[in-house]
């Protein structure tokens, strides 16, 4: 991005080269490539700046919109973020604004999910993703009044057995960055990579 600065203040933002006219003197596109980087500020042209400093995941947090300043005493201009909202971690009850609950079509008061009950749907969806496929072996074992294999059995009741921590874990966080760091991979003494939260475990 870049912004044209007359007298200490922006006066115009544009994405993409193009041909300018400042102080009635008509610029064209060759100066963004040939022209130095003090050249171009001392006709009032400036290629924003980004400072990321405030802008946070936004699986996390909603972050605001971007602010363009001219920063005299560095001589630049910096695009820069407010401080980012932490996402709701509890459900929301919707009301209207005279508080009284919003309904769905059939009545039902209209819940916003917040991040718990989302990441604790997301875990129940990776758990029968896993044991689906040996989902086979216990309804052959029903149908056929046999017992199923230990080994299969062990292992899916400790899938279950972990779903279930996990989600213990989640509903346990305290705040969004407790949560967050359940889910966030970090190297350890051994050189492995492993989350607070672990993972599910696998058949052998």
């Amino acid at each position: 991005m870049y912004a044209i600065v007359t007298e200490g203040n922006i006066t115009k933002t544009f994405n993409n080269p193009r041909r300018i006219t400042i102080n009635n003197i008509r610029y064209s596109t060759k100066i963004y490539s040939l022209w130095s980087v003090e050249e171009k500020k001392a006709i009032g042209l400036y290629e924003v700046e980004y400072d990321n400093t405030n802008k946070k995941d936004e699986a996390w947090y909603i972050n605001t919109n971007q602010t363009l300043a001219y920063d005299s005493s560095a001589d630049k201009v910096v695009a820069s973020y407010g401080t980012a909202t932490a996402r709701a971690i509890a459900d929301v009850n919707e009301v209207d604004d005279n508080g009284d609950p919003l309904l769905d079509s059939n009545g039902d008061q209209i819940v916003t999910k917040g991040l718990k009950t989302v990441k604790k749907e997301m875990i129940d969806q990776q758990c029968a993703g896993i044991l689906q496929p040996s989902d086979w072996r216990v309804i052959k074992a029903k149908e056929t009044s046999t017992t199923m294999n230990s080994a299969w059995k062990t292992w899916r009741a400790a899938v279950r057995t972990k779903c279930n921590s996990m989600q213990t874990q989640i509903d346990g966080a305290a705040n969004v960055d407790a949560l967050a760091a359940l889910f966030t991979y970090t190297e350890q003494e051994d050189k492995s990579v492993t989350r607070p939260l672990g993972e599910f475990p696998i058949k052998e």
